[in-house]
């Protein structure tokens, strides 16, 4: 068995400080440490090409061994930015934005095929980091378990939070939410 594991990036620096990528805050490397210390070991390392995702997984402690274009879950005229934290089940209602068959269907498999793609590519026994987006990891996690419980799944993933998905036999057939620790003082 394999397993692959995805997290979102973490807290970026706000206001002016942002810049171009928004790279991740203080709180946001030192959260990312203390995930990263609880987590793998990793066979191999992919993230989105955004430098907050790529400086995650630095911070988390794992090299980096692919950045990719990743496209964005919040697709014109079916969901916009951030609105799957006002869904009261969020991976539903992806269920159901995806069995339409519309952009956001495509955006689900592009990054299933990522996600694929980097368990495939570890040993039997072993597994694999994605560092993504809120927003694009849910429906994709939908995509890759379409028959699971997504009632019990929860809210949509905050800064960190991440699934941890089997992978046998080619496929995906389970997964377990880890919620990462607060951040607030």
């Amino acid at each position: 068995m394999r397993w692959l594991e995805v997290r979102r990036h973490a807290p970026t620096k706000k206001g002016a400080a942002r810049g171009r990528g928004s790279h991740l805050s203080a709180r946001g490397v030192a959260l990312a440490r203390a995930v990263g210390a609880e987590s793998g070991p990793f066979a191999c390392v992919v993230t989105s090409a955004s430098p907050r995702a790529i400086e995650t997984a630095i911070a988390m402690g794992w090299a980096v061994d692919d950045a990719l274009d990743m496209p964005s879950g919040y697709v014109p005229g079916e969901v916009d930015h951030h609105d799957q934290w006002a869904w009261p089940q969020p991976y539903v209602h992806y269920a159901e934005l995806i069995a339409r068959g519309g952009a956001l269907a495509a955006v689900a498999a592009a990054h299933r095929m990522i996600w694929t793609e980097a368990v495939r590519s570890v040993p039997e026994g072993s597994g694999a980091l994605v560092v993504s987006h809120g927003g694009s990891i849910e429906p994709a996690l939908v995509a890759c378990l379409p028959d699971a419980d997504l009632a019990s799944w929860g809210t949509p993933f905050g800064h960190l939070d991440g699934v941890r998905l089997t992978f046998e036999n080619e496929r995906f057939t389970g997964a377990r939410l880890h919620r990462a620790p607060s951040t607030t003082p």
